[in-house]
């Protein structure tokens, strides 16, 4: 025993050394990538500023151009009133004034273009310090581990490896989801509401043309662009907690889920019940919840599908999901197997393990090319008061 403790300090040892070097490398990455954002934001704030004042610009050249055509107009009708120098001396400025309105468009064409370029830059930028911080993160985890006492290594590899690493992937995941919410809201509505603003001041702008149909159809555009960010904002809510789980119960959420899913992906999804319908615990409905949105996304990102469906079957002292494909299929042994080695990737390890931890079991079948079966069954017990009618109601439990 002593002699295999010795062992696995020298490998830990060794371990804990490259990935102290590789940690110093990851930081060294990420700094020069926030540098990098840095001076790009600092780029995009001067280019944002530029392009507002060259929009201006434009604006008022526009203007004046059409208030120098029709004084041009005006002298060259009028032969008593004005003099040949009068009309030329109008040709010249309303000739000017096309001239530095075509190079002030030509210069807003450039810094629109130029903006655009900036800010898919700094989204790239943001994505890699993102990815980085999260190598970061891991290694720390794993070196804090390793870092440890060694017969506690020892005991957790002998005994827990499997409930210490569970603990791990929920950190991880924590991490993870925070990340993706972030991301969400500064691509979608943190995007939408900056457009909305440059987009109002464009329309206030326009007040001053008298234009009222430019002026109607950018409005109409404005709120689309709200309804859009509305429709964004309702999105995310709903993938944090979806509220119908806490008013309505599994049944409806999970029905609602399938519907957005086909029509979001444009998927054919089908839904399925049978049983007496029972209100679970919170928690457990949560997870189940959890369990389907997961599986849905598996077959979305991997399988290619055309068709996915989802049957929940109520019984006496269990629920049992069953979650099919008609995808692309694959080995599960080979499947399963990387994502162990890699334990930042969930995927049906990561279902397995939560199914787990709710004292359920889960069977995974899959062939290549005939498509992917999940069967998922979870114990329950079933509490007073918490049957529903075929109407969605809850009975109280008890008569009189």
């Amino acid at each position: 025993m002593d002699y295999r403790v010795d062992q696995i300090n020298q490998v830990i040892q060794n371990a804990i050394s490259v990935m102290e070097v590789s940690k110093v490398q990851v930081f060294e990455i990420c700094e020069s990538a926030r540098r990098e954002l840095i001076s790009l934001n600092h780029e995009l704030e001067k280019v944002l500023a530029e392009t507002s004042e060259t929009i201006d610009k434009v604006d008022r050249l526009d203007r004046d151009y059409r208030l120098s055509r029709i004084r041009l107009t005006e002298v060259s009708r009028d032969f008593v009133r004005y003099s040949e120098p009068d009309i030329k001396s109008a040709y010249e400025k309303a000739t000017q004034l096309q001239l530095d309105l075509m190079v002030f468009r030509e210069k807003e064409t450039y810094l629109r273009a130029r903006r655009d370029e900036l800010q898919s830059r700094v989204k790239n930028v943001e994505q890699s310090v993102e990815r980085a911080e999260t190598i970061g993160l891991q290694m720390n985890l794993v070196l804090e581990y390793f870092s440890g006492d060694l017969n506690q290594v020892t005991r957790i590899l002998e005994s827990a490896k499997n409930r210490q690493m569970i603990g791990l992937k929920i950190i991880l995941a924590q991490e993870d989801e925070r990340k993706r919410i972030a991301r969400e809201i500064h691509d979608g509505p943190a995007q939408s509401l900056a457009n909305l603003a440059l987009r109002t001041e464009i329309a206030e702008r326009m007040l001053d043309t008298g234009d009222l149909e430019v002026i109607r159809s950018e409005l109409i555009d404005l709120r689309a662009q709200v309804r859009l960010g509305l429709e964004e904002i309702r999105k995310i809510i709903f993938n944090l907690r979806p509220m119908a789980l806490d008013d309505l119960g599994l049944v409806p959420t999970l029905r609602k889920f399938v519907q957005d899913f086909e029509d979001k992906t444009l998927i054919r999804a089908v839904f399925e019940t049978t049983g007496k319908e029972t209100r679970l615990q919170s928690a457990m409905e949560a997870a189940m919840f959890r369990l389907v949105q997961e599986g849905f996304n598996n077959a979305l990102k991997h399988a290619k599908p055309t068709y996915v469906s989802l049957e929940i079957y109520y019984q006496h002292d269990s629920v049992q999901l069953l979650i099919r494909d008609n995808g692309v299929g694959f080995h599960t042994d080979l499947v399963e197997t990387r994502s162990k080695v890699d334990h930042t990737q969930f995927g049906l390890v990561g279902m397995r393990e939560r199914v787990e931890l709710l004292q359920g079991t889960i069977d995974i079948e899959s062939i290549v090319g005939e498509g992917t079966k999940i069967r998922i069954q979870v114990p329950i017990k079933a509490g007073p008061g918490k049957e529903l009618s075929p109407y969605g109601d809850e009975h109280a439990g008890s008569q009189g």
